[in-house]
């Protein structure tokens, strides 16, 4: 591996570009025409354009992104999160290309890509998975026999569904119904499939998830948890390891589980299994994220370890340094999301041109971002300005930093979640860990606006 195309944009793409020229890799950095000025295509060693600025005619357009590797010479492609990140037929056709794709095989994602086969591979490690139909539900009456059999209440998900898109909740027969054939519809407009299946829903749930990495040569570890509670229609917010509310032997049997899993895949890369915990502190299987999450940031303040630079030394076909005795966790890591979003009209996007962009410095600070000051957030992809991550000795400190960290970021121009982010550590239930994955959706419902002093 001599030169990587990042087949990304925003923070992830700097993200890599930095992980590559640290092990001494050249870089090609694609962008849209909205991007001619993100600051990846600064940072890269070379960077072509790819299209028009709709995701479709660029950073999903599979052609001209093979067409900027044979222009540039890149021999291996980074997909980042996100796009083109979990497509098996795009890491098939890198492979058959003779690019070295950084993440696990094409037969690997497409297997645990499959809901059924995820939960079928989670259940022959005897992982226990959330009950519903074993894959697509075909019509409405199937699904009512299903939904009667499972419970109510019962969730209705897009088979192509992802990032909390396409899902439906039904509490009663007539509502499932309606919700069925609506379920459907939304799948067939958002994604081009209307296939679907059931999933019986798990009351005020916690979101678990464990990072592991798993080598060519069969070697696997997890590197912990991280709560990932905080969320809004299903997206995530604020993220921290270690969770609140794991015991060390929990923490040790999900993250036993999550190995069993990946290892059953014949996983090679980093990725992340997903858990549900409920309120009896039952876990149960979720999915697998075949690639890197936007969190990564979390579990690598908590345990010293470069999970973009490892994910790169794995496609190179090394082997793991480390093993699972090795794997040390220090102090409290908090990650917050600064979106380009209003908190008080609903979380509505709020893209335009940044007047003004100083972050936050200092001890135990890190800020991931593509963002700088007068740059111009297009309206065309997510509305990420910035992660905030802060680590201290404990949760509490790590709050400290955090609150402190949040009144030193000045952004301008745009509106942004650092006042979300302000009340809520501030919150007595979030300060308590008191709360479930429905918390801030019922706190919106509830009314609540949070503090806008800050913005």
């Amino acid at each position: 591996m001599q030169k990587v195309l990042i087949a990304n944009r925003g923070e992830i793409a700097v993200r890599i570009i930095r992980a590559c020229h640290d092990l001494g890799l050249q870089t090609v950095a694609v962008y849209s025409q909205a991007d001619a000025e993100a600051l990846h295509v600064l940072h890269a060693d070379e960077a072509i354009c790819i299209g028009e600025p709709p995701s479709k005619n660029s950073y999903l357009k599979i052609s001209n992104i093979l067409s900027a590797c044979e222009i540039t010479g890149a021999d291996a492609i980074h997909p980042g999160y996100g796009f083109l990140s979990e497509n098996a037929n795009f890491a098939s056709i890198c492979e058959s290309c003779g690019l070295n794709f950084i993440g696990p095989s094409h037969n690997t994602i497409a297997m645990l890509g499959d809901k059924a086969q995820a939960k079928a591979t989670a259940k022959s490690v005897k992982c226990p998975v959330i009950p519903g139909s074993n894959g697509i539900v075909p019509d409405v009456q199937e699904g009512l026999a299903l939904a009667k059999k499972f419970g109510f209440p019962i969730f209705i998900k897009a088979c192509a569904g992802g990032g909390g898109k396409g899902i439906r909740i039904a509490y009663d027969q007539d509502e499932f119904v309606r919700q069925f054939s609506a379920a459907r519809a939304e799948a067939e407009v958002s994604f081009n499939n209307p296939e679907v299946y059931l999933e019986k829903m798990i009351v005020n749930p916690r979101h678990i998830e464990i990072q592991i990495m798993g080598d060519k040569h069969g070697n696997y570890v997890h590197l912990g948890e991280r709560d990932c509670t905080i969320q809004r229609r299903r997206q995530k917010l604020i993220e921290e390891a270690p969770s609140p509310i794991l015991t060390e032997a929990l923490r040790k049997k999900m993250g036993q589980a999550a190995v069993d899993i990946v290892r059953a895949a014949k996983y090679h890369s980093v990725g992340t299994v997903e858990f549900l915990l409920d309120e009896d502190m039952n876990f149960y299987f979720m999915e697998v994220n075949t690639r890197i999450q936007v969190e990564h940031t979390v579990t690598e303040e908590l345990t010293g370890i470069d999970l973009v630079k490892e994910q790169i030394k794995i496609a190179m076909g090394e082997k793991l340094k480390v093993k699972q005795k090795d794997i040390q966790f220090t102090g409290h890591v908090i990650q917050c999301r600064i979106n380009a979003e209003d908190p008080s009209k609903n979380f509505a996007p709020s893209p335009g041109n940044l007047e003004y962009y100083i972050p936050p410095g200092g001890p135990h600070v890190r800020i991931d971002s593509a963002c700088y000051s007068g740059y111009k957030i297009p309206p065309n992809y997510d509305s990420m300005i910035a992660k905030l991550i802060v680590k201290g000795k404990d949760r509490k400190e790590a709050l400290q930093i955090a609150r402190r960290a949040l009144r030193e970021f000045h952004i301008g121009g745009v509106r942004s979640t650092i006042p979300f982010h302000l009340f809520m550590f501030e919150d007595e239930r979030f300060l308590k860990s008191e709360y479930n994955l429905n918390y801030i959706d019922q706190l919106m419902i509830d009314g609540c606006q949070f503090d806008l002093k800050k913005d």
